[in-house]
């Protein structure tokens, strides 16, 4: 029988949030988190900032929070060792 909600135990209390993953390199990442495990940290509906790019990362992350984030990945994981820090994408937006 299939239930219109499925309970996921173990799952990490941000499974379904959207996030901002800040890396040591010069990518931050901004999309809904999955789940993490020894590969890295999962991530559906990816937007990718580099420090390159025109806007300042914060300009990213305030512009993927009040517009939506412009997906470039359907999937994606995001190397345990380069993350710097995971907040939710509301904590970062001024």
């Amino acid at each position: 029988m299939m239930s219109g909600h499925i309970f996921h135990p173990g799952h990490s209390e941000l499974h379904g949030i959207t996030v901002v993953v800040e890396t040591k390199g010069p990518l931050t990442y901004v999309g809904r988190y999955d789940s993490e495990d020894e590969r890295g940290v999962h991530m559906l509906d990816v937007g990718v900032h580099h420090d390159s790019a025109g806007d300042s990362k914060e300009e990213f992350v305030r512009k993927s929070a009040k517009f939506g984030i412009r997906s470039e990945h359907k999937q994606l994981i995001v190397p345990l060792a380069e993350v710097i820090r995971i907040t939710r994408l509301g904590s970062m937006a001024g």
